[in-house]
């Protein structure tokens, strides 16, 4: 499957996404696409599948019926994805286009210290 990430998307998911290619949207020169318009530059690549960390995406474009398959994560904080990359996984490999899947990975929160710092 091809696979793109969002600019929010943590590098170091894509070591997880075995026997997917993973390209990153800066790498297409996407750097400055928002929402629908990197959604439908993926389209236009014939890309499989967007990955993204953007959670309002379903409320602010049409998600479903796409010629491309969305899954939105809940963070975009590494530490928090990692300790759920098997459900990440899942979700990227039961992905079908024109679907659109929410991975709850939790969120992150800062510790006392990091709040003191």
């Amino acid at each position: 499957m091809r696979i793109v990430f969002d600019q929010n998307v943590p590098r170091a998911l894509g070591q997880f996404l075995i026997g997917h290619q993973v390209t990153r949207s800066a790498e297409m020169g996407w750097q400055e696409l928002k929402n629908g318009d990197l959604i439908k530059a993926a389209e236009e690549k014939k890309f499989d599948l967007l990955i993204t960390c953007d959670r309002n995406l379903e409320y602010q474009q049409k998600v479903e019926g796409r010629k491309i398959a969305i899954v939105a994560l809940s963070t975009n904080n590494w530490r928090v994805i990692r300790s759920r990359v098997r459900e990440v996984v899942q979700a990227v490999d039961g992905a079908r286009l024109g679907t659109y899947l929410s991975v709850d990975c939790g969120v992150f929160r800062k510790t006392r210290r990091q709040r003191d710092m």
